[in-house]
């Protein structure tokens, strides 16, 4: 959902269908196999739907799933990965990047491949951090117990001189301002949102594909799961309310 919110800032004449495979979370926590199963049955629902591009919110999903979406489909499939490897590197001084993610997404090893291809010589550190999604959806954002879980993290990065830090899950955007407070200044943070809405834009207006100004673009919610823990959820993320919330079937 932040992502969402990214693209509703950056792109506000643009519709948006969001698919919530509530159901089946944490993608993090999931087999490779598995994770790609779910992630082309997420897609075949958008498809079905008439989507012009798909946008994998989810770094664990992108990690795992995004070339086999991208082989298999014709419209422009974005993940979150690619660009906040680009954000990272916008700054030709980078030199020691950390990573905070899920354990699936640290285990992938795909950001650490993916800058460390883009350019040589950089000292990466990944760092799972599993129990951040759970405290960010508890809306424990300025906890103290989420500071000692942030802090408990972040200590070995810091210890290592990291220059950048990539938010490399996209629920820890919501914890940028307990991120600056407790990291050094000069480090540099990069989130997976904004950089994956950016990215959008580029690839729609590299197609022509950008819709008309002055349209307010539409959001339509679906889920695989209904619950009152989301209509809270959508309250912390969103800039305003989804409306009616459909049920989504996957599978098959």
């Amino acid at each position: 959902m932040t992502v969402v919110r990214a693209v509703q800032e950056l792109l506000p004449a643009e519709d948006i269908l969001y698919l919530g495979d509530t159901a089946r979370l944490p993608y993090g926590s999931k087999s490779p196999e598995t994770i790609r199963q779910f992630a082309g049955e997420d897609a075949r629902f958008l498809m079905a739907r008439g989507v012009k591009a798909i946008v994998m919110a989810c770094n664990t999903a992108t990690a795992h799933a995004l070339p086999c979406l991208q082989a298999q489909y014709p419209l422009p499939i974005i993940g979150v990965i690619e660009a906040g490897v680009d954000a990272a590197l916008a700054n030709p001084h980078v030199e020691r990047i950390g990573i905070i993610a899920t354990r699936g997404t640290i285990r992938s090893h795909v950001y650490q491949h993916a800058l460390a291809l883009r350019r040589t010589g950089l000292i990466i550190h990944g760092q799972a951090a599993p129990l951040l999604v759970p405290l960010v959806e508890e809306n424990w954002l300025d906890h103290p117990a989420t500071k000692l879980v942030l802090k408990t993290y972040l200590d070995p990065l810091v210890e290592k001189g990291i220059d950048t830090l990539m938010l490399a899950c996209t629920h820890y955007p919501l914890l940028i301002p307990v991120l600056r407070e407790l990291l050094p200044a000069d480090v540099r943070l990069v989130d997976s949102a904004t950089t994956c809405a950016e990215h959008l834009k580029k690839e729609l207006l590299r197609l022509d594909l950008l819709a008309a100004a002055g349209h307010e673009g539409t959001l339509e919610v679906h889920l695989t799961d209904l619950s009152e823990e989301f209509e809270i959820l959508a309250g912390r993320f969103l800039k305003k309310s989804p409306g009616r919330i459909h049920r989504a079937s996957l599978g098959g």
